[in-house]
């Protein structure tokens, strides 16, 4: 079945949302900074709301607290033999939960047929680096561990969750560990430099992430090694044996030059880097799903990526409980 191509222009849902964005979020983004413990903690309930969405109908739910921490999540029709996900949720290293990432985690599992692990893994400032790298690493083996065959994982992440799971793909290069069949980035905060983020934002608006908090998280995760330490320099990490890779990302963000950076590093060594830029999309669109069609679109499109066929349609994925 052919794949659905990427749309030439924004819908009027996007448009809305990013117009919302801009007004809204951006505003009290430029504002606020991470270093304020109260303010922290304020950002983190809020976003925690996000676990207030629906998840779609016939989800099932399966805590995990054993070798690592998190949330089993399993769509209508999904099923292990097909193989599992590895979700590695964003936030700036710093916020973001099972909570704020479990609906998309589900539509994930409705599209690609599988079960989806979403991670629990420790955030900064409290945990910097390398406590998230570690935890996924540790996710990772646990899932061979417990019976997954390396063939049948697909790794996926977005935001931060996009540098852990490059960084993840680095770190089983280095170790020599079986990798998994593919990857997926939504969004990637990859360069925790944040070499280009203040000349892209200042060329075109970002509406939704404020470069000065991209930097402040990036630098809170380094911690004492600083973005240039091995491990954290996943641009700069060596592609090989790296399986193929899908990157999805708007061409509204300010962290778009971190997406085009990682493909043509992954060309230049050789492998396969799919990259989509949605023209009118934010940061992460795929998590606003529930409000704009090429979220739906995008997500079904990350299950024919993976599973090779598009099966599932746009209200298998929106459906919820009643």
């Amino acid at each position: 079945m052919t794949r659905p191509t990427v749309p030439t222009s924004p819908s009027v849902q996007s448009r809305a949302l990013a117009q919302l964005l801009m007004s809204g979020l951006r505003p009290l983004g430029d504002r606020m900074t991470i270093t304020s413990w109260p303010q922290r903690r304020l950002v983190r309930e809020v976003f925690d709301t996000v676990g207030l969405t629906p998840l779609p109908r016939g989800t099932r739910l399966r805590a995990v607290n054993e070798d690592v921490r998190g949330l089993w999540l399993t769509g209508r029709g999904a099923d292990p033999a097909n193989g599992v996900v590895l979700y590695l949720h964003g936030g700036g290293f710093v916020f973001g939960s099972q909570r704020t990432h479990r609906h998309l985690a589900a539509a994930l599992s409705v599209s690609t047929g599988r079960p989806v692990f979403l991670v629990e893994y420790r955030r900064a400032p409290e945990h910097p680096f390398p406590a998230a790298a570690d935890d996924a690493l540790a996710a990772y083996r646990w899932l061979l561990k417990t019976g997954h065959a390396p063939e049948a994982i697909t790794v996926m992440g977005d935001s931060a969750g996009g540098h852990l799971t490059a960084g993840l793909l680095a770190d089983l290069s280095r170790r020599r560990v079986p990798m998994p069949a593919a990857a997926v980035m939504f969004s990637p905060f990859l360069d925790l430099g944040c070499a280009e983020v203040v000349e892209r934002d200042t060329a075109r608006r970002d509406p939704f992430v404020p470069p000065q908090r991209a930097m402040e998280c990036g630098l809170s995760y380094a911690g004492e090694y600083g973005p240039k330490h091995r491990r954290l320099n996943v641009l700069g990490a060596s592609k090989r044996r790296w399986p193929p890779v899908l990157i999805q990302v708007g061409d509204t963000e300010c962290l778009l030059g971190d997406s085009e950076r990682m493909a043509e590093s992954i060309r230049a060594a050789g492998g396969h880097c799919e990259l989509q830029v949605w023209p009118g999309q934010v940061h992460v669109f795929p998590a606003f799903y529930h409000l704009i069609p090429e979220g739906r679109a995008a997500i079904r499109y990350v299950g024919d990526f993976v599973r090779g066929t598009t099966v599932v349609t746009e209200q298998d994925i929106v459906a919820t409980a009643s």
